[in-house]
């Protein structure tokens, strides 16, 4: 080994080799090999060189903030969510007992970290603040045999991605009544309308949220059709935006479902936050038993810390997982009609949510054990949402809501 040879030693939970379609059998020529390793981020070595990486590894974007957040999150899906790292070596040996991956880097100008700095610095400050019931995995990538082809390795892995279709909505000033809704709320300088714009909050997430009030696309009163591709995919419902923008246009605007429910946008987001902040309450009352943290998708506060709610920055003991939060929110389309040509709640959602609160939580909960702790398949599951969505309805018909 060189004296500039570093040589890094950690467990992995596994590793794969992909063959080269090239040099698909072990002989004589030595093509460039790729391998496959998903790690326990606790285990994840401090030392891996990093001077190959083009990047200047920045913590405070908006993109490594959204790394911390899914690191630290609730769900274990951040080997999933995260593009991982990628890694150039002069070879690996792997003790399939020990399951011990040995990384050698002879040559720090062409072996190292090429892609995934930020991942690995965010990694390395923040996993520390994982929850102790959570395990968080990250996928590391690692190229032998590539230095010839080093510098093209590089610029491919590194080149930005093409500007996302919420960047062209905005271009196109179709953000503006979200805009205009939320000027004055707290949260509003923290929306992220662009590619690379600053802000924690993506307008993918407003969009999925505001979605699940659309009760043009859901009506109230059907049984057929519920929002949970607000869950399952932010893009959708960014295309739903944009479309409605194409369709109503004109003399048409009037009738673009997200122009009539400007009036709502303010009290949909502190509803989700009133949500946020009361899980725990609603399901101590529900349950007589403050046990809320043991529910699988809720994560406790450490040592007197606290976490903050989503929007408004409220202090919570507890966070949960989206799968068990969304279900909740979309319910309360059932208090939303169209008056004047306008979204309006037909009673004050705020006191609705307190009334019924602990009953969905129950609920949701108790779906959530029988779908096998699973709270992203509660996210996914319609019948769900059907039966949290009839509750609220069954109340309003109640208090003869109309």
């Amino acid at each position: 080994m060189s004296e500039q040879t570093i040589q890094i030693v950690f467990k992995v939970e596994s590793l794969r080799k992909v063959p080269n379609p090239y040099f698909p059998e072990e002989g004589t020529v030595k093509g460039p090999q790729m391998y496959i390793a998903i790690c326990d981020v606790k285990n994840l070595p401090d030392n891996i060189p990093t001077k190959t990486n083009p990047r200047e590894q920045n913590t405070n974007t908006k993109v490594a903030k959204h790394i911390k957040n899914s690191l630290i999150g609730t769900d274990p899906t951040f080997y999933l969510l995260n593009r991982g790292i990628l890694l150039s070596a002069d070879m690996i040996s792997f003790n399939a007992y020990s399951k011990l991956l040995t990384i050698s880097f002879s040559d720090l100008s062409v072996h190292g970290n090429i892609d995934g700095g930020h991942t690995y610095k965010v990694i390395k400050e923040n996993r520390n603040l994982i929850s102790e019931n959570m395990t968080q995995y990250v996928k590391i990538e690692i190229l032998t045999g590539v230095e010839d082809i080093f510098q093209d390795l590089a610029d491919a892995r590194n080149t930005s991605t093409q500007v996302k279709d919420v960047s062209l909505i905005n271009l196109a000033n179709k953000f503006d009544p979200i805009k205009d809704a939320l000027a004055s709320e707290p949260f509003a300088t923290n929306i992220s309308y662009k590619e690379n714009e600053e802000g924690e909050i993506s307008i993918s997430e407003i969009l999925a949220i505001l979605n699940m009030f659309n009760i043009d696309r859901y009506p109230v009163m059907d049984d057929r059709s519920y929002p949970t591709v607000s869950y399952s995919s932010n893009q959708t419902c960014v295309k739903y935006y944009s479309d409605a923008f194409e369709e109503f246009k004109g003399d048409k605007e009037k009738d673009n479902p997200y122009i009539k429910m400007k009036n709502i946008m303010v009290d949909i987001f502190k509803l989700y936050n009133h949500l946020e902040i009361n899980m725990a309450n609603y399901y101590k009352q529900a349950t007589g038993n403050g046990k809320y943290g043991l529910t699988k998708g809720v994560v406790t506060a450490k040592d007197g810390s606290s976490f903050e709610s989503k929007f408004y920055k409220n202090q919570m003991s507890h966070q949960t997982a989206k799968g068990l939060i969304f279900p909740v929110i979309a319910s309360f389309r059932a208090i939303v009609k169209e008056e004047n040509g306008v979204y309006v709640w037909v009673t004050d959602p705020i006191k609705m949510l307190d009334n019924v609160g602990p009953s969905l939580l129950a609920s949701v909960v108790d779906r959530n054990r029988t779908l096998g702790n699973n709270p992203n398949a509660v996210g996914k599951d319609t019948q769900q949402w059907k039966t949290l969505h009839q509750d609220v309805l069954l109340q309003k018909f109640k208090l003869g809501l109309f």
